[in-house]
């Protein structure tokens, strides 16, 4: 909370550059494992639960060639999910003296306090989302109950690590994990496209996107001496009809099983599996129904500012979001891949 701007000594003349070196965080993309990539603005910020209805069934049928005296029907069987919210509040404060040494180093304190704020609130939100406050309870994508956790096998020479593994094999082991992804939600056929997203540490994924060439072999397989390990997952599943996507959170590192860094596969929004004609699936077009996988909500869109002058001239300003964990209502859309590096 305080603003330390001590006074300089300086060589005249002099040339004082106006630009400033700013400290740098880094930009998550945790956020992208979200249906459309940012929280679900539909709270109140009173509201301290979340619920959500769910439908399922049953349904039995008699085939004979003779009408029977008893006929089966369908079990329909309603429940319901819940998960808590959280108030995420961070305060500063100012005075005109601050604001003058402020300006002695070309810094708008009024402005910088404000960016400041809020970015300890974004941070904050991503840490829910990813890890939850409460891990015993299910919150946080990585404590997803159901959830599939799958830690990277030896390659056919022994290597079990990112910089060691086969980069040929691990592209063919990632495309086997987007076939089970896809398989478990039913998403393939009735030209379905999806969007699989990889969210994990810039140095597992920027690995296989930068330095990670296949190599050549005896044999012919896709992208050797060519193409990285990313670029031939991204490949295949474009022919297939499906876009790979990779974004960054160095906080997964050692998240994983045994210290390995964890690296999240997941698919936001599936698509409705649909044929024409006869559909098994046509229970699916009951309404309303939500495609999401991966949830979050909040109050607002940003935070709430609530500045207040405070004795003695000095303004103090608070910053508050009310927002869940990280939510995931379809387990079966989630991977937690664990990638030694």
């Amino acid at each position: 909370m305080a603003n330390l701007f001590p006074a300089q000594t300086r060589v005249s003349p002099h040339f004082s550059e106006p630009d400033l070196i700013v400290t740098y965080a880094q930009a998550s993309g945790a956020f992208a494992a979200l249906q459309g990539g940012k929280p679900r603005v539909k709270i109140s910020k009173d509201d301290l639960y979340v619920y959500i209805n769910a439908l399922d069934l049953r349904t039995e049928t008699l085939s004979a060639q003779a009408g029977a005296n008893y006929l089966p029907s369908a079990t329909l069987k309603g429940t319901y999910y819940g998960t808590q919210t959280y108030l995420v509040r961070t305060r500063s404060i100012w005075d005109e003296q601050d604001i003058a040494a402020a300006a002695h180093y070309a810094v708008s304190l009024p402005a910088a306090q404000d960016l400041a704020a809020r970015q300890g609130i974004y941070q904050q939100m991503r840490t829910g989302l990813l890890y939850g406050y409460q891990p015993a309870n299910g919150e946080g994508l990585i404590n997803t109950a159901g959830a599939t956790s799958v830690t990277l096998p030896p390659d056919e020479y022994g290597n079990t690590t990112v910089v060691t593994y086969d980069n040929g094999a691990m592209s063919l082991w990632l495309l086997s994990q987007i076939v089970n992804l896809k398989s478990g939600m039913y998403q393939s056929g009735a030209q379905i496209t999806n969007r699989i997203r990889f969210i994990g540490p810039q140095r597992v994924l920027l690995q296989f996107q930068l330095a990670n060439i296949v190599q050549v072999v005896a044999y012919q397989r896709p992208g050797a001496g060519t193409s990285t390990t990313a670029e031939v997952v991204q490949n295949v599943a474009r022919e297939a009809g499906d876009e790979v996507e990779y974004y960054y959170d160095d906080t997964l590192i050692g998240k994983g099983a045994g210290g390995a860094d964890m690296v999240i596969m997941t698919i936001p929004e599936i698509e409705q599996p649909d044929m024409p004609g006869i559909n098994t699936n046509v229970f699916g077009d009951i309404q309303p129904a939500t495609k999401a996988v991966n949830l979050q909500y909040a109050d607002m869109a940003a935070p709430m500012k609530i500045p207040t002058p405070i004795p003695d001239g000095a303004i103090t300003e608070v910053q508050q979001m009310r927002i869940t964990s990280g939510w995931c209502i379809r387990p079966q859309g989630l991977y937690l891949l664990s990638l030694p590096y």
